[in-house]
């Protein structure tokens, strides 16, 4: 294919994938690529994580994920177009729309709010230790709905705007990888006494793919919301470049600099895991007190972006391919 082409089977198979998610979203019970990384991670970690080497055995899992999870997607993708353009689009779009996951985010949002509001706090604590690793038993309203809008920020970018990032430079292939190496980096990629080593290159591979993707994602979430937010622009990109490297992540901050900053509350502090209390970085300024109102106001900012994102492909695809058919 052309440039111009693969440009256009990008934005086409991106699109496609965001129609997939909006109206099937993830299926508990239909097979998903993501599984399929875990288990090998899982088979990985269980053989190689022993002895010594670690952190050259936990290389050998990216490198095995490079393989499988891209060079395998791409030839597959390659040989396809090869037999027809629409086959391949269509397919594409199929892989694009496992590596994103607008619908399920919010889905999980929502089961949190509903019981939060109607008081029903055990039934919100649970909902949210769905999708939390702190402890969840003691949290106040206030608390559940910081972590649920802390998951949400967080996963604008790692579940839905990156995943759309590589797709745009690399198509289903690329968006594959990357959906890849953010699952080793969930399962391995701790600074634990099992981890540390071993999930060495798992986490810094995923550092280096978020790199961009974050910071891009917090200038779109800022420019397609400040003008829902009570805040000013100046406002929320000064509390942004205050807070967003403060976060232990080096890329997670951006998305919750920016929903805080936006809302006008405050995330981090305090967690628990396990019993251990972990005192996080605060992001934003508390202006409003935390309540259930605000996770739906996280969801609808994730939408918006997401949107917003994939406008922002287009227009770019557009002019690209404007540019190399001048050339041509």
């Amino acid at each position: 294919m052309s440039i111009t082409q693969a440009i256009i089977a990008h934005m086409t198979a991106m699109t496609i994938a965001l129609l997939i998610d909006r109206i099937i979203g993830d299926p508990e019970n239909w097979p998903h690529p993501v599984r399929w990384f875990g288990k090998w991670i899982y088979w990985i970690d269980s053989r190689l994580n022993k002895g010594a080497g670690k952190r050259f055995k936990g290389l050998l899992l990216v490198i095995s994920m490079a393989v499988l999870a891209g060079v395998v997607p791409f030839l597959f993708l390659h040989a396809l177009y090869g037999v027809h353009f629409i086959a391949g689009v269509l397919v594409e779009g199929v892989m694009i729309a496992t590596t994103i996951s607008t619908r399920s985010l919010s889905e999980a949002a929502y089961k949190v709010q509903k019981p939060l509001q109607l008081g029903d706090m055990e039934k919100a604590r649970y909902e949210v230790s769905m999708i939390v690793g702190r402890d969840t038993d003691r949290l106040s309203e206030g608390e559940i709905a910081r972590a649920t809008v802390e998951t949400v920020a967080e996963n604008t970018s790692d579940g839905i705007t990156a995943p759309l990032f590589y797709a745009f430079i690399g198509g289903g292939a690329l968006a594959f990888f990357y959906r890849a190496i953010n699952t080793c980096d969930s399962m391995v990629g701790y600074k634990n006494d099992r981890y540390f080593l071993f999930g060495y290159f798992s986490a810094k591979t995923d550092d280096v793919l978020n790199y961009i993707p974050s910071r891009l994602t917090a200038v779109v979430m800022t420019a397609v919301n400040v003008a829902k937010s009570r805040y000013s622009l100046g406002h929320v990109t000064s509390l942004i470049k205050r807070d967003a490297k403060k976060h232990p992540s080096p890329n997670s901050g951006y998305g919750e600099s920016a929903v805080a900053a936006l809302l006008g509350i405050q995330l981090g502090g305090l967690n628990t895991y396990k019993g251990i209390e972990s005192n996080r970085a605060k992001m934003g300024e508390p202006l409003i007190p935390l309540q259930a109102g605000h996770i739906e106001q996280a969801v609808f900012i994730m939408k918006r972006t997401v949107y917003a994102t994939w406008l922002l492909y287009l227009l770019l695809g557009g002019v690209i391919s404007a540019i190399t058919y001048t050339w041509s």
